[in-house]
């Protein structure tokens, strides 16, 4: 079983950056496609952006594509989302999570059963 922590949010000013980080235990989280999902207030929990066991494979939603990028290393058994030019619109909790088998267009938060606590971002303008 893997078990994921978030950490790395924080406040930020708009058009400013962070690097949010996942870090997993288990043996398998290495052969586990892995994604960043994020609930904003008063919003449903979306899917934000994902990447495939190996890396060779990346999906973002369309409201973060060009200024976030998704990575993992999977010696330290990590995700790292990388977050620029926020905007007040990304203010939210985000969560990362992972599944077996492969990656298609990107992950549905709705397959998922359990979640972590997340890590608050917050762009003020």
């Amino acid at each position: 079983q893997v078990q994921l922590a978030e950490s790395g949010g924080g406040l930020v000013q708009a058009g400013g950056s962070l690097t949010l980080s996942c870090a997993a235990s288990g043996r398998a989280f290495n052969y586990y496609a892995a994604g960043w999902f994020r609930r904003r207030p008063g919003k449903e929990r979306e899917f934000v952006a994902g990447i495939s066991w190996s890396g060779g494979s990346t999906a973002f939603a369309d409201s973060v594509k060009g200024r976030f990028t998704i990575s993992r290393d999977n010696t330290k058994k990590t995700v790292y989302l990388q977050m620029n030019n926020l905007k007040t619109e990304d203010t939210a909790v985000y969560y990362c999570n992972a599944q077996s088998g492969p990656m298609a267009g990107g992950l549905d938060p709705t397959d998922f059963d359990s979640w972590g606590q997340g890590t608050q971002v917050t762009v003020s303008s």
